[in-house]
């Protein structure tokens, strides 16, 4: 069975989507050699609650962050901390946002400073692979 949303609804949920992305567009701007995925999560929980939200990762199934974080080739899903970001990283970063009871998710990988041609030809490749 389907069920449709009604407009207050799908509001409700644009909402929710529009706080995921500028959670995820503020820690990808902080995305840097320099800087820790434990910072990147920061910013995005202060996003996230600023916009009277809540963070859906934080607590889901003992999850301990606001946002999944990898880098380079580390599995998906990974958990920020400590890590150092390096001249050359890519970063993925995933988050969620609950508001008024609907979730927002989205992901997108970085680049930490200048990165490899393999490196960049593999965001672009898999990006597009997205939207085919």
């Amino acid at each position: 069975m389907i069920t449709v949303k009604s407009s207050h609804e799908l509001k409700i949920m644009s909402k929710a989507g529009q706080i995921a992305k500028a959670a995820l567009l503020a820690a990808g701007d902080l995305v840097a050699p320099g800087v820790t995925t434990r910072e990147l999560d920061n910013c995005a929980r202060k996003v996230i609650e600023a916009a009277g939200a809540t963070p859906s990762f934080l607590g889901y199934g003992g999850f301990p962050a606001t946002i999944c974080c990898s880098v380079n080739d580390e599995v998906i899903h990974g958990f920020p901390g400590d890590y150092v970001i390096k001249e050359g990283d890519i970063v993925s970063i995933d988050v969620g946002a609950i508001y008024d009871g609907y979730h927002g998710d989205c992901a997108c990988t970085f680049g930490a400073g200048k990165i490899s041609p393999e490196a960049q030809k593999l965001i672009d490749v898999t990006r597009q692979s997205f939207y085919e």
